[in-house]
């Protein structure tokens, strides 16, 4: 499931630049604004540390899309689901998120009829 891959392959890093390499990152900018809330006020953000998240977050969404995609495929359908996100997330190890975020996306669903 892709899985396999180191990170670099998967995803390729921020220094190594270039127009696709950085359409596989979320915006350093939006990693920058997240990282900061869990930082105290007068607390400072080194860039590479930035990077560093900007690069895990990027893998670990490729992870879990592609345990995603591999269902679909067996399953024959070509629209990846939250469903099908949420269900990744449980078979790949990550059980303590798999109640919350379906709850969330039962809300997000309902307020988004």
């Amino acid at each position: 499931a892709g899985a396999g891959l180191a990170m670099s392959e998967a995803v390729g890093t921020p220094e190594s630049g270039g127009a696709k390499e950085q359409e596989r990152f979320l915006p350093i900018a939006n990693i920058g604004r997240i990282m900061r809330r869990g930082v105290p006020e007068n607390g400072k953000i080194a860039k590479d540390a930035k990077e560093s998240i900007q690069e895990c977050v990027s893998e670990f969404i490729s992870f879990i899309t592609s345990e995603a995609s591999d269902k679909c495929m067996k399953e024959k359908r070509k629209t990846i689901n939250g469903d099908d996100l949420i269900w990744s997330m449980g078979t790949l190890g990550f059980e303590d998120y798999v109640e919350p975020l379906k709850l969330y996306l039962k809300l997000y669903r309902e307020s988004h009829g």
